[in-house]
């Protein structure tokens, strides 16, 4: 028993001293990290007083370096400013030198006003003493004196000067008519084209006299049919082995004649194969037409031709007036004008382009009310086509005043075309026979006093009795005799009816 307590008692002291010396070591710990700790601090601290030096340093050096710079800078603006101070002083000198000078000048400038101010009065009264002598010695004043000088001289003149008009008057007239006719003679030589062109022909040759009826068909529905898919006429008479299409539009006309022209040599004519002739012939057709029109573009060096007049040009090659082809008329037309302009000094592009596209209406698809020429000028001016252009198509035919002298020389190279021999196989008595109709139309109306078919039949210009037609009857009077013309005669185109009701009075004083 008494062990067990000695062996308590022994394993309570060891305790005890255990945990005192364990309270002593960690107060050696802590109050040895203090010390560390204190020391960190004082070493922080005089880091920091020793980095702040280093950058006072530093910041002073960079303060003094930049005073040096601006010291520097100063020094040098401070020397331009002298050097620009000392020139300006002696511009200040240079222009007082002048200013003196100039001074000096003005006074003697004014010295010599002075002088030839008293030298003109002298001159002024001597010649006030002049005129007074010589209005003495010859009895007339100044202004009769002028008068007199100047009527003689200006009778003289006058004289001198009719004289010399007169005969630049008559040198020109005979060197220009000379001139005009040597460039027409030389380019009508140049122009190298057929005397006559081909026509449409409407008839169509069968081999026998059964073909009739098989174009006619059962109940006639092929002779329908052909007529119906291309808008013609087709005529069967008596005329042995041969059938005639007639209409007016040549496009309508070359397809329906082609596609009979086929069906005849092929031998099957039924409603369902002439409708496959005629579809394949229309885009054959409408090819051949731009085909045309390239091709007169390109003969013709002319770039950057518009579609829709390339077209409208190749339609012209279905088209005659007069027997004569207007593709080919058009044709020849620009080498006349384009020749006449480059002998003349115009400008041949714009005359070739006028004068090719004058007809150009002819070929457009759609028929209005317009003629030819003012639907032709429509259509260029839509393509953009030059002013002048415009203006040559619409003036060929005085419908619009030409306005340069393009448009002047593709009248005369169309009257050219038409008016060469050869050139259309319309004779002169049918000309003459179709204005004579036109002027007994409008002379069988009352009232009608004088009557003249004009433009080659395009106008008919009326003169009326003003004490049987009035205002209001003038009117009716146009609207009925357009009417009579459309009813009674064939003629491509329009015709103009113009009245023209002129009232004049007339009195004698005595």
């Amino acid at each position: 028993m008494e062990v067990l307590i000695v062996a308590l008692v022994a394993l309570l002291a060891g305790f005890i001293l255990g945990v005192v010396g364990r309270w002593i070591y960690a107060k050696y710990q802590l109050s040895s990290a203090e010390q560390r700790a204190e020391r960190i601090r004082q070493d922080a601290i005089r880091d920091s007083e020793n980095r702040k030096k280093e950058i006072l340093l530093e910041a002073k050096d960079q303060l003094l370096r930049e005073r040096t710079n601006q010291e520097r800078e100063l020094r040098e603006r401070r020397a331009e400013l002298q050097k620009l101070e000392k020139r300006l002083i002696q511009k200040e000198d240079n222009l007082d030198a002048k200013l003196a000078g100039v001074e000096k000048q003005i006074e003697s400038f004014q010295e010599r006003e002075r002088l030839l101010n008293d030298r003109e009065r002298e001159i002024a009264q001597k010649e006030e003493e002049v005129v007074r002598d010589l209005e003495r010695i010859s009895g007339l004043t100044t202004e009769e004196a002028r008068r007199l000088v100047l009527e003689k001289i200006e009778g003289e003149v006058r004289h001198e000067a009719q004289g010399l008009a007169n005969k630049i008057e008559q040198e020109t007239l005979a060197t220009v008519e000379k001139k005009a006719r040597e460039l027409l003679v030389y380019t009508v030589q140049r122009l190298a084209s057929e005397v006559t062109t081909e026509m449409t022909v409407s008839s169509i040759t069968l081999p026998n006299e059964e073909m009739k009826g098989r174009i006619i068909g059962k109940e006639g529905r092929n002779i329908r049919t052909l007529e119906n898919l291309t808008g013609v006429d087709v005529i069967i008479d008596d005329t042995p082995e041969a059938v005639v299409i007639s209409c007016f539009d040549p496009i309508r006309r070359a397809i329906a004649k082609t596609s009979m022209e086929r069906l005849v040599a092929d031998g099957r004519i039924h409603p369902a194969r002439i409708e496959e002739v005629i579809q394949r012939v229309a885009k054959e057709i409408n090819q051949t037409i731009i085909e045309q029109g390239e091709k007169v573009v390109y003969e013709l060096g002319m770039h950057n031709m518009h579609p829709d007049l390339v077209r409208a040009l190749g339609r012209l090659h279905y088209r005659t007036s007069y027997g004569q082809n207007v593709l080919a008329h058009s044709k020849e037309v620009a080498i006349i004008a384009g020749t006449l302009a480059a002998e003349m000094g115009l400008d041949v592009k714009i005359a070739k382009r006028a004068a090719l596209l004058h007809d150009i209406g002819k070929g457009m698809e759609s028929e209005g009310d317009e003629n030819h020429a003012e639907m032709g000028a429509e259509l260029a001016r839509r393509c953009n086509e030059d002013p002048r252009v415009v203006n040559g198509i619409a003036s060929h035919h005085n419908d619009v005043e030409p306005s340069c002298p393009e448009a002047v020389l593709v009248q005369i190279s169309d009257a050219i075309s038409a008016a060469r021999p050869g050139a259309r196989r319309e004779s002169l008595d049918t000309y003459i026979k179709r204005l004579q109709n036109l002027e007994e139309i409008g002379e069988s109306f009352e009232g009608v006093e004088k009557c003249y078919a004009i433009q080659a039949g395009r106008e008919l210009r009326i003169l009326v009795n003003t004490e049987k037609v009035n205002d209001q009857q003038a009117r009716d009077l146009a609207r009925e005799i357009a009417k009579k013309i459309e009813n009674d005669l064939h003629y491509p185109g329009r015709i103009k009816v113009t009245i023209i009701r002129e009232m004049r009075v007339v009195e004698y004083a005595r």
